[in-house]
């Protein structure tokens, strides 16, 4: 591009490149950073290859037929209808065709069925593997596990029940009672009750979390651990429980309703949604409930009040908007992907924190600024690990591994910055300690308080603040997710949306988020819960079970109302476990 310019008679040509707006976001949506994740979510949509139509493979590859159907359209149809089309193909296939398929299918139906076992029959074999939950994924590996038949192998499984109904939770269990059997050793992290009382050896960590626990509160059999006065065994006994409230919510007599919801394998549905009340999505594995609320809802809602880019999937119309004015999604990734995030940055505690250390006459006197108390500004952070405290090592094939900083040992900042003091103690010192000792700590000062406050309703008081985010679980990053938002001014009018919030949780952790969503209900927001866990569905105020079946045979609203409305009707598999919990 050539600019001409002339003044007082002096004329002078500049000449200037530019690759243009499309060579820009293409460039800048090829790394794997922040921006570019940033680039890739807010200018670049998915979309159907026009030419294959979604098949992945050129039209000469589709022309080869099995019994009638080509890979794509075998690869395209659930597990479940996969497994029944390879059992009854022999009858399509000559004898010729039978002799050459018959160990095929044989291996394929043994695999298949492994899939089945652990709960995943409504997925289909082309799905993506990183839309997968991280339950889902785990599943997968040990479905190929189990396929492995490898012996004096040791399993080590961390809450591989994470969203899963609990009609499949036996077949789960069965499987892993199945590795045991061919001489293998299972070591499960779970806080599921049916998962405890079917082990053999039970192991109780405690007695609390955090700095409060790393003891072995009790081990043994279940039988033995039931014995025990430990919180989980009083859970375990029903010494200590999760109550049913005692009425349900009328909630505010208004609703939002969406119609012709028809995203994935939902059936054209038409759903309302009463404001004012705790909600719980629920249904089986597969059954269209991520479908439906994060999926088509969500992106709406985000679409009307913060014009965001994520399209819906399609539904045919939607009222009742006007009765919300914002709407909150608290999801469970990771609230930062490098040590330097961390609750109190995320929770925007640490501000707060810093003007304080700012104003203290200490700093003042040698001339310290809020940027100073900053680990990600020069001059106050130590430029060794640039405020990070950890030093990254590069393992090329394998996981980054991280190791303290020699010069400043973990504490993020360089001498002259850790000399400013409050209460005798630095701003590192402050980031070690536990959200429930900085509670205390701070309680002269209210707007610090406040936050930390909001972090310790919701079961974090274990948490240190400067935790780094890449060692936080998923129900953990999700819960300080929620804490932020506890801690603003809410306005009674809010709809919060949570994905299985239960993840991670023991019964007494549950019992703490329950009292913390309750009380926002009881403010006049809304919260939309899509949830497997009975202790939370048996105290929602309304109820909406998808179903009947995952994949293809899901997407259909089986029942809707009140739990005591839900257990009456005698096709909803989660009627049936509810049922329980209510008697």
């Amino acid at each position: 591009m050539k600019i001409e310019n002339s003044a007082l008679g002096i004329s002078s040509k500049i000449e200037l490149s530019f690759d243009g707006i499309f060579s820009y976001l293409e460039r800048h949506s090829k790394g794997t950073n922040a921006n570019s994740r940033k680039v890739k979510n807010n200018y670049f949509t998915d979309e159907i290859c026009p030419v294959c139509e979604g098949k992945r493979l050129k039209k000469e590859s589709l022309w080869f037929k099995f019994a009638g159907k080509n890979i794509s359209e075998l690869a395209e149809t659930d597990i479940n209808e996969l497994y029944s089309f390879l059992k009854n193909a022999n009858s399509k296939l000559t004898e010729k065709q039978n002799i050459i398929a018959k160990e095929i299918i044989k291996e394929l139906l043994t695999r298949l069925q492994f899939l089945s076992d652990v709960g995943l029959s409504y997925l289909n074999l082309n799905r993506s593997s990183r839309s997968l939950s991280g339950g889902e994924s785990q599943r997968i590996r040990l479905a190929s596990q189990i396929g492995s038949k490898l012996v004096n192998v040791l399993y080590i499984l961390d809450e591989p029940s994470i969203g899963l109904h609990q009609r499949d939770n036996h077949r789960l269990i069965n499987s892993l009672q199945q590795l045991r059997d061919t001489g293998n050793s299972v070591i499960v992290v779970e806080h599921d009750k049916d998962m405890m009382l079917s082990a053999d050896y039970l192991i109780d960590m405690g007695p609390y979390a955090g700095r409060h626990g790393g003891e072995v509160s009790a081990a043994g059999t279940p039988e033995d651990i039931l014995k025990s006065n430990t919180l989980t065994s009083q859970y375990l006994n029903n010494k200590k429980e999760i109550s049913i409230p005692k009425e349900r919510r009328n909630g505010t007599n208004k609703k939002i309703i969406l119609k012709g919801a028809t995203g994935n394998n939902l059936k054209n549905i038409n759903v309302e949604f009463p404001l004012g009340k705790f909600i719980c999505i629920t249904g089986v594995s597969g059954s269209g409930k991520s479908t439906l609320v994060n999926e088509t809802l969500h992106p709406i809602l985000s679409k009307y009040f913060y014009r965001s880019v994520k399209i819906p999937l399609p539904y045919n119309s939607i009222t009742g908007l006007e009765h919300i004015d914002k709407v909150i999604e608290v999801n469970q990734s990771p609230i930062g992907r490098t040590p330097r995030s961390n609750p109190a940055t995320y929770t925007k505690t640490f501000d707060e924190i810093r003007k304080l250390f700012a104003q203290l006459p200490e700093s003042k006197i040698r001339g310290y600024k809020l940027g100073r108390f900053s680990f990600n500004v020069k001059a106050g952070r130590c430029e060794t690990c640039q405020g990070a405290g950890l030093r990254t090592i590069e393992m090329n094939f394998l996981p980054d591994v991280y190791v303290p900083c020699e010069d400043c040992q973990g504490k993020r900042y360089n001498r002259e910055t850790l000399e400013v003091r409050y209460k005798g103690k630095s701003i590192s010192n402050v980031l070690e300690m536990t959200i429930n000792t900085a509670y205390d700590f701070f309680d002269k000062i209210p707007k610090i308080r406040k936050k930390l406050k909001a972090m310790k309703e919701v079961g974090l008081g274990y948490v240190t603040l400067g935790q780094a985010s890449t060692t936080l679980s998923g129900g953990e990053s999700q819960r300080v997710k929620l804490s932020s938002e506890l801690a603003k001014r809410d306005t009674g009018k809010t709809l919060y949306i949570l994905d299985e919030p239960t993840t991670g949780l023991h019964f007494e952790d549950i019992k703490m988020l329950l009292k913390v969503l309750n009380r926002l209900v009881d403010k006049g927001n809304t919260v939309i819960v899509t949830e497997h866990n009975m202790d939370v569905i048996k105290v929602a105020d309304h109820i909406i079970d998808l179903g009947k079946e995952g994949g293809l045979k899901g997407g259909n609203i089986i029942v809707q109302g009140t739990p005591e409305e839900i257990v009456k009707n005698k096709n909803s598999y989660t009627a049936k476990f509810l049922n329980k919990e209510l008697t």
